[in-house]
Formats: structure tokens, sequence, C-alpha cells
């Protein structure tokens, strides 16, 4: 059983009910003997203590056995990007919207991280993309993407022209206002929105959701998880850009190339006991909350 001696605490600046929940889940561990460290910017959000054990965020990576991240989805997706290498372990806390990543509301602390600290919780992994831009051979751009890798027309109202190939086969030239790479994780995210499936998170596989295609028939691609995604970009009208989790992206000239495929390093999400990805869903997406009978099967 893993045992939680030093915990790594890191929150979303700005916000002063991340502030609140930082306060009482440092009292709550450091009540039961827990070595509690905070990463500078995170540190930051409590000005008034002066005896907080502080350090590099990669140094959080190195000698913490956990890290519990206070925020968002988007919170967790730039941990996970930032500290993937160091395979610890992510706690995520909703001080955010949905939330499909952040199991433990700020209610729930006391009972399900206490259960946590027990050794009551289970470990999921989850697979991360690479990705690469080239242009002329030359590498000009690359990110790491929890969620996603889009390719979309920047400021620009027009449409773009691309070129998918998959495992180096050549798939369709389409017109659109883009093409969203996505994990299962990412699945419940933007390209839940752009008409894509709900993938469930221990698939390993990717879908490739068109944004708005000319083509009707243009529909999502479920493909394997270890397929290399190579778009070449065809539009010299305008300049596309390519980002990872929305974060800020590259721009692309036509002749580029982005390549994009399965990330070394996984990330390991910590459970809660009683998570249910299906009752998450029926939460956040607002599904139908009847519950079978008793004796249905």
């Amino acid at each position: 059983m893993e045992q939680f001696r030093n915990v790594g605490l890191l929150g979303r600046p700005g916000n002063t009910t991340v502030s609140d929940t930082l306060e009482f889940l440092l009292r709550f561990l450091t009540e039961r003997g827990i070595r509690v460290i905070f990463d500078e910017d995170t540190a930051a959000m409590l000005p008034h203590r002066n005896d907080l054990q502080v350090g590099a965020r990669s140094m959080l990576g190195e000698v913490c056995d956990l890290i519990i991240v206070v925020g968002g989805d988007g919170s967790i997706l730039h941990a996970a990007r930032a500290l993937a290498r160091y395979n610890k372990p992510l706690l995520g806390i909703n001080r955010g919207r949905l939330g499909f990543l952040t199991d433990v509301s700020p209610r729930e602390i006391e009972r399900k991280v206490g259960a946590v600290l027990a050794g009551d919780f289970s470990i999921e992994q989850r697979f991360m993309l690479s990705m690469e831009v080239k242009s002329g051979g030359s590498l000009i751009g690359e990110g790491t993407a929890l969620n996603d890798v889009v390719l979309y027309a920047g400021k620009s109202v027009h449409m773009l022209e691309f070129e998918l190939y998959i495992e180096g086969q050549f798939v369709y030239r389409q017109r659109s206002d883009g093409l969203i790479v996505a994990t299962p994780t990412g699945s419940t995210a933007y390209a839940l929105s752009g008409g894509g499936p709900i993938m469930h998170p221990r698939l390993d596989a990717m879908v490739l959701v068109p944004m708005h295609p000319h083509t009707l028939s243009s529909r999502p691609i479920v493909v394997d998880g270890n397929s290399e995604i190579k778009l070449l970009i065809c539009t010299e009208a305008i300049n596309p850009m390519v980002s990872c989790d929305a974060q800020h992206g590259s721009s692309l000239r036509a002749g580029d190339w982005v390549y994009v495929k399965k990330h070394p390093f996984k990330v390991r999400l910590l459970h809660p006991p009683g998570h249910d990805f299906y009752e998450a869903c029926r939460t956040k997406l607002g599904w139908s909350s009847h519950l079978p009978t008793h004796g249905e099967s």
C-alpha cells in the first residue's frame, strides 16, 4: 500500500475559494503528521503564512508521494503536463465547473481525503499526447496534452485546408474549421462539444473530430492509441494554429506538418472510494438520474 508521508499542494491562483481550501487542507494534513509542500505560485496565495515549506514544482515531483490539486480540470491538466515524468499520483479537489478530473468536492475533503490517507483509493493511468510541428524538416514547435491537440483557423473566420494521414496512410483532404485529436480523457471536453463520442478512460484509443467540416459526410474517427497522426497544412491565405490543451498555440503555414502520437509518460490519477465514471457522466452532463431498482440486471 502506498504511504503518503509527503504531500504536495497545487492551487489555481486568483481564486479566494481555492485559498480557503488550501488552508483547510494544510491544517487537515499537518494534524495527521503529514509533511506538506507548496510550489512557489501556490504558496503566494497564502501570503500571511510564513511557516510554509515551499519548493519549485519539479521538487514536488521529486519528493512528494501524492500531489493534491485544488481548482478545476484546467489545474489538473497543467499539473499533469508538468509532473507526468515523475510518476506521482494526482488527486483533484474541485473548485472549478464540470470537474471530470477533480473528484472531491470541498465539503467531502475530510471523508474522502481521509479515506485516501487510510489506503482506500484506486489509481487510474491516463495516456497523454505529444505534438510536434515541423517546417522544411526542422522542428519549430512542440507540446504535450492530456486532453487534446487542436488544429484551428487562428484569428481568421475562413476555413482551413489540410491533409490527414494515420500511420502513414492518406485518409482525406479536408476543408473545415479545424480538427480535434483527443485522448479518452479529452473526449468529455472540447471534442464532446464538437460532436465526438464519449470514450471510457481505460480505452487505448484516440478520436479525431472534424470542426464544422465543409463536407457533411465527415465524421469523427476512433483510431488505435498507438497511431501516429500527421497533418499537412495546405492553406495558403490564412495562418492556422495548433495548440495543446488550449494553451498558447503555434502558428502554421502551408507546407508545415503537425505530428501527434502517444506521449511516453502517463498520468496517474488517484480516485477516492466510490469513484464511478458513469455516475460522473450522469452528474456532469445532466443525464437521467434514474437508478436501477434493486434486482435489475
